[in-house]
């Protein structure tokens, strides 16, 4: 195991998750967020993306552990190339308490993320790709499609519980 991508909604505990499992294995731990997001929130294009995403892997050619989605955007890129995929499908109750909880920490103490940019309650609450919203709709979207998708995949891990995401970490390094 040296190229991992770790996915899941927002409030699931992937960044935390993949950069421990970095950590652990001793490989780059690489964000999607921070390669996606730009100043004011702007959004790269498919392929600006993915040769950001492109770079970042060869810049490690020992292994890597990326945590994000973006598919929409990134197709294969990753996936294609991970020989690992982590999903940490957390109940929902915990990861909206999550993600609320860490958008108040954000948010109180303008915490500046990616390109300088900072949470707001509205980009959190209101809109259609509001984060809160977002999270719902993968949350439910992930659930009814991707066992289909990636289930028969021998590279896919699916962990249900923080327990069992603990569990598995402890026996992969």
């Amino acid at each position: 195991m040296r190229r991992v991508n770790v996915k899941g909604t927002s409030g699931s505990g992937k960044s935390t998750f993949a950069e421990e499992l970095g950590r652990r294995l001793e490989v780059p731990y690489v964000e999607l967020d921070a390669l996606h997001h730009g100043p004011n929130w702007s959004e790269p294009s498919a392929e600006e993306f993915q040769a950001r995403v492109r770079a970042a892997m060869e810049a490690a050619p020992e292994g890597w552990v990326i945590d994000g989605n973006y598919e929409s955007k990134l197709g294969d890129t990753v996936l294609g190339a991970a020989d690992t995929i982590v999903w940490l499908d957390l109940p929902f109750r915990l990861k909206a308490r999550r993600l609320l909880r860490r958008t108040r920490h954000r948010i109180r103490g303008r915490v500046e993320l990616w390109s300088g940019n900072r949470e707001t309650w509205r980009n959190v609450l209101f809109g259609r790709d509001a984060l809160l919203w977002w999270m719902v709709r993968g949350h439910f979207r992930h659930r009814r499609q991707w066992p289909q998708r990636y289930g028969a995949d021998p590279r896919f891990v699916r962990l249900r519980s923080v327990e069992e995401a603990r569990r598995w970490l402890d026996t992969t390094s």
